[in-house]
């Protein structure tokens, strides 16, 4: 896929890197020669430009993208004004922009913007499940329901799971078993005569109070 992400700061910077470093194509863009100059190696390309010119930015190919992230959320007015250009006049399939309040996110949804994030907000929250949580969190896939990581319950410890019915009874699907570095998927041939070990981690799905009941097993 091809990624452009508009405005470099910590936020933006770090989005390109990691596309990039998992294999994407991105073009980083920022008004900022320093700042294109320090990521130039780390992405397909690099390009400091007037971020609210159209035709500069139709040159570099962002209308040609599969995904833009407007990342320069401080900046109110250029952000909404870059949103509407990229989804308006660039036509890109799916914009994606940092906001800094909920005013600004819904003003930018108003203008096009498909997704909008408040990264600040997401951490604190996402910080707080894990910290109040019986479990890790690895994804939600709905506000109730999620894939998470439980500690195997000790009184699970040597058994399998053709011997264990906890899952149909606590209404979970078990996805699989982490032991140390491995992953152990369920559709394994020998995953249902498998026994459980003192440090596997289970990777269960289901809704969470369901999951909270067996992580407290």
């Amino acid at each position: 896929m091809k990624f452009g992400v508009i405005g470099l700061g910590r936020f933006g910077y770090h989005v390109a890197t990691i596309l990039a470093e998992n294999g994407m194509d991105v073009v980083a863009v920022d008004s900022s020669e320093a700042i294109v100059a320090s990521i130039r190696d780390q992405v397909t390309q690099a390009v400091c430009l007037r971020i609210t010119d159209e035709a500069a930015l139709r040159g570099i190919g962002i209308d040609e993208m599969d995904v833009v992230i407007v990342a320069m959320g401080e900046n109110f007015a250029q952000s909404i004004l870059v949103t509407a250009l990229i989804k308006k006049h660039l036509h890109v399939p799916r914009v994606i922009t940092r906001a800094i309040d909920d005013i600004h996110a819904e003003i930018l949804k108003l203008v096009g913007a498909d997704r909008v994030i408040l990264p600040e907000r997401e951490i604190g929250i996402n910080l707080a499940e894990s910290l109040s949580s019986p479990f890790d969190y690895l994804t939600h896939i709905t506000k109730d329901f999620s894939v998470v990581q439980i500690n195997v319950p000790q009184s699970f410890i040597g058994k399998t799971f053709t011997a264990l019915d906890a899952f149909k009874s606590y209404h979970v699907m078990c996805i699989g078993i982490k032991r140390a570095e491995e992953f152990i998927p369920s559709t394994t041939n020998s995953f249902d005569t498998l026994s459980l070990k003192k440090n596997d981690k289970i990777i269960v799905a289901g809704i969470h109070d369901n999951l909270s009941r067996l992580a407290k097993l």
